[in-house]
């Protein structure tokens, strides 16, 4: 199974430029892994938010793969302990899922369209975070979840 991060936006900001490389790397000795940054329609800031969501919607939708299983965090999404996602990632490579991709939308959150086409909506919090930031969160979950999954002790160590 890959491993695909996908956020709308800016590439990662310097503060969390180096903890993303490290989780992600670590990440690597699991699964193969990447991050695709999708940048922002032109004259977003001209665009009203949900013209802007439609956009960015489209994009993603043309980006994936039929058999992509889409992990859309939503702060509607259902919530999961690292345990629990653990257990999920584990169940989608035994089932032999090809790619799995976590994308974290635009700064509005992810369009409708989108939504009805992912396989799962997560809820990493109830707190709002900056997309640079959630981008750091979930990569050092992905990587907690992998050390679970091989009952290394990163996760209570």
């Amino acid at each position: 199974m890959k491993i695909q991060f996908w956020s709308i936006g800016k590439k990662h900001e310097p503060y969390i430029k180096i903890g993303v490389e490290d989780f992600t790397s670590r990440i690597g000795n699991y699964f193969p892994v990447q991050w695709n940054i999708l940048p922002t329609p032109k004259n977003a800031g001209m665009l009203s938010e949900m013209d802007l969501k439609k956009r960015e919607g489209a994009t993603i939708l043309e980006w994936l793969d039929k058999d992509d299983f889409l992990v859309a965090l939503d702060e509607r999404g259902k919530s999961f302990d690292s345990i629990k996602l653990a257990r999920f990632m584990e169940t989608r490579a035994q089932e032999r899922t090809k790619t799995l991709i976590f994308l974290i939308g635009g700064a509005f959150g992810i369009d409708e369209a989108v939504l009805k086409r992912a396989n799962l909506q997560w809820s990493l919090s109830q707190l709002t975070f900056p997309h640079q930031l959630v981008r750091l969160i979930l990569a050092e979950q992905v990587y907690r979840a992998c050390t679970i999954i091989r009952n290394e002790k990163y996760h209570h160590s």
